[in-house]
């Protein structure tokens, strides 16, 4: 039983591939998948709704020009994707709310910057870097050093 491949299953498949494509990508942006170059979760929310917004005017542009399989694929896409990137949105608005360390995850003594200069929170707490045990305290400066600019100064 021999079918024979015609031009409309060829872009058929050529559109899932596409949207396969950026779906891929944004959900190794939106760190739910490792990147399999480095094998590493990254996350970077930016490339990820660029991704996605790709993918919402591919469907905008396509409007009455796809088949009901092709429509459905690209529409339960951008449901899974636009589901997942408010979870990360969440989650990254969540970190950054949190502490980065408190007087609890601090070691004795460690009241002190890089520079050997005492910091305080805006409670009046002495802050440090974040060499605390606690995994909140990681997460948070991760998050915070993602968004700072680097100090050009030294």
């Amino acid at each position: 039983m021999e079918q024979k491949v015609d031009g409309a299953m060829i872009n058929e498949a050529l559109f899932f591939h596409l949207v396969m494509m950026f779906q891929m990508a944004a959900m190794q942006q939106l760190g739910k998948i490792p990147n399999p170059m480095t094998q590493k979760i990254e996350r970077d929310l930016e490339q990820a709704k660029f991704s996605i917004d790709i993918l919402v005017m591919l469907q905008d542009k396509t409007k009455g020009n796809l088949s009901n399989k092709e429509e459905e694929f690209l529409k339960k896409a951008l449901f899974e994707l636009q589901i997942n990137y408010v979870d990360e949105v969440n989650r990254s608005d969540k970190e950054e709310k949190e502490p980065e360390t408190s007087s609890q995850d601090m070691p004795p003594g460690d009241d002190t910057d890089n520079e050997g200069k005492e910091r305080k929170t805006s409670g009046g707490d002495i802050e440090g870097e974040a060499s605390g045990s606690g995994e909140k305290s990681k997460k948070g400066a991760a998050s915070k050093k993602k968004k700072s600019k680097p100090d050009k100064s030294k």
